[in-house]
């Protein structure tokens, strides 16, 4: 009957997730532009009887208009017409002022990459604009990650710190009609380095260094296999599991113990390569990526393969970060070359 639909209030509604529901807006398009909320369907009340067959009836239907009167009208419509719907009492109004004044938070301790991230955009594209959202994360990379998902998506991070293991990161959602971070790409270079083959490694400094020199900024990425580059030769007394040590003992650890993608010749390629790269004046891979270092070249070690693999950042040298699928891909996105090594 007309007054079998359901309510909602905004506190209610605010702690919902709304991707198991259909959202309907009945407010006008120049208001949705605004003020909207991801994933609604905009069926503005002036045109909403034409458009009725338009929503669907495979997830229960929230509607709510500007302060709740409309919505109230429409869902006894529907309700008539067998939907299961709710209306949002106050209307979208009532939604903001809710969250204006109550901080919304996201629980990330315990995810790895890219889970915060994923966490974080499903949630704040569900709020309208201006939202407050404080998110606490126990993954290193995050604090890279946020930084640079927040300025790539056009979302503010007003503030940000590290305390006793947890990242807290306060957001506040950009507003819908703002023009979102799109800069085009620039004269960066990115270089994902998944081998820890030396020559490999050789040629991925060289080009970095030639590309600072250039007046380029530099990222290079350092997964799986790669981060043995990463490692400090003599040995760091961490907390691992036995499959963690057994990893650390059967992979190398640093740059002198690398050998060549091709006749390693159980190492003596390797020592043959840097003699002739001493001879003829090349430097070696460890002045290189001391070059690099000094030139500014960002060196990100990616932690989930370092979850996966056992190494702990207390193994790593000076100078390297550790970051995330997003920290990647904002650097990727400004750059003109991204290599794959």
């Amino acid at each position: 009957m007309a007054d079998e639909f359901k309510t909602i209030s905004a506190e209610e509604f605010a702690k919902l997730d709304l991707s198991q529901y259909t959202l309907v807006d009945l407010r006008e398009p120049d208001e949705v532009i605004v003020s909207g909320i991801d994933g609604a369907i905009n069926v503005p009340f002036s045109s909403f009887t034409s458009k009725l067959d338009s929503i669907p009836k495979d997830k229960p239907v929230i509607v709510f208009c500007r302060v709740g009167d409309w919505s109230g009208e429409v869902a006894e419509i529907l309700s008539d017409r067998d939907y299961d719907v709710t209306n949002l009492e106050g209307g979208y109004n009532a939604y903001k002022e809710y969250l204006d004044s109550n901080e919304v938070f996201i629980d990330a301790k315990g995810l790895k990459c890219p889970g915060p991230i994923v966490k974080v955009a499903d949630t704040i594209k569900t709020l309208p604009e201006g939202s407050k959202v404080v998110v606490e994360a126990t993954e290193d990379a995050f604090y890279s990650d946020i930084k640079v998902w927040a300025d790539r998506t056009g979302n503010e991070l007003l503030s940000e710190e590290a305390k006793d293991g947890i990242i807290k990161a306060v957001l506040k959602k950009r507003t819908v009609n703002t023009p979102v971070n799109t800069t085009a790409a620039g004269n960066d270079k990115t270089f994902v380095v998944f081998s820890g083959d030396l020559d490999k490694t050789i040629a991925a400094f060289i080009m970095a260094n030639g590309a600072v020199g250039m007046g380029r900024n530099v990222t290079m990425f350092f997964t799986f296999w790669g981060l043995n580059i990463l490692r400090r030769p003599e040995k760091v007394s961490v907390v691992k599991s036995f499959i963690e040590k057994m990893f650390g003992i059967m992979m190398p650890r640093g740059t002198k113990k690398l050998g060549l993608s091709r006749m390693n010749m159980g190492g003596m390629g390797a020592k043959m390569i840097r003699g002739i790269m001493k001879e003829k004046g090349v430097s070696s891979l460890e002045e290189l990526i001391a070059s690099a270092r000094d030139h500014g070249v960002r060196l990100v070690a990616c932690q989930m393969s370092m979850d996966i693999m056992g190494i702990k950042k207390e193994e790593l040298i000076d100078g390297v970060e550790l970051g995330g699928v997003a920290t990647f891909l904002g650097s990727a996105e400004v750059s003109d070359m991204s290599l794959f090594i």
